[in-house]
């Protein structure tokens, strides 16, 4: 069974790996989604849970389905 923590590490790996393939930097990533730069970070840095709305916006702003945020292998 996977841990909440390790879940999110795995979350914000994958968000970073998606973000650099784009070619964008989190500031790029940030203004698209209309968020801080930190709120970008701290996701990917597994150092807040945020929400299925900020997901959204973050799926949108990559041109992906929020689903495949989802979409990978535990670490």
């Amino acid at each position: 069974m996977i841990s909440g923590a390790n879940f999110l590490i795995n979350l914000g790996r994958h968000i970073r790996q998606i973000r650099e393939r784009k070619n964008l930097s989190q500031q790029n990533l940030a203004d698209i989604c209309d968020l801080p730069k930190t709120t970008i970070g701290r996701i990917e840095r597994a150092e807040m849970n945020t929400t299925i709305k900020t997901l959204v916006k973050i799926a949108n702003a990559l041109e992906i389905e929020p689903k495949e945020l989802l979409n990978f292998q535990i670490k």
